[in-house]
């Protein structure tokens, strides 16, 4: 006799704005539709790094407002959807560093799984991406989305 195999309780979606990020959170729209789960969007605001005053007085204000308008980009498509869905969906927002923010709202959810969207930074390639860094973590299944 096969068991049944219990629903997946969460997916966790990286979203940063970016086109891979959108790839991504379609993606786990399908995926979240199909095994009935809870989706939870994790956007991450990066710390403005405290050298960049030195270069640019506006610098760290640029980088906060930029970030301040992704997030509301993403709330109102989220608050557009969810009646569409029929599904649970949350946007959590955190600030740190993105990978280390990831793992933890995937711990404090238990998450089934993780989707992000694949970077497109030369650096990446050569240092690590995100989605390398999750994959090597090893704690969930995780999607990359080109």
């Amino acid at each position: 006799m096969i068991a049944a195999v219990s629903p997946v309780s969460a997916i966790l979606v990286g979203v940063d704005g970016s086109p891979s990020s959108q790839r991504a959170a379609a993606y786990a729209v399908g995926v979240a539709l199909r095994q009935r789960s809870k989706l939870v969007a994790v956007f991450v605001r990066s710390l403005p790094s405290p050298l960049l005053p030195l270069a640019d007085s506006g610098g760290n204000a640029a980088i906060i407002d930029a970030q301040g308008e992704i997030e509301q980009e993403l709330r109102a498509t989220l608050a557009q959807l969810r009646p569409e869905l029929g599904i649970e969906v949350e946007l959590l927002v955190r600030t740190g560093e993105p990978f280390a923010e990831l793992i933890a709202v995937a711990k404090e959810l238990q998450a089934d799984a993780v989707i992000v969207g694949r970077s497109t930074k030369m650096l990446h390639r050569i240092a690590g991406s995100l989605a390398v860094k999750l994959v090597r973590y090893g704690h969930w299944p995780v999607t990359v989305v080109p």
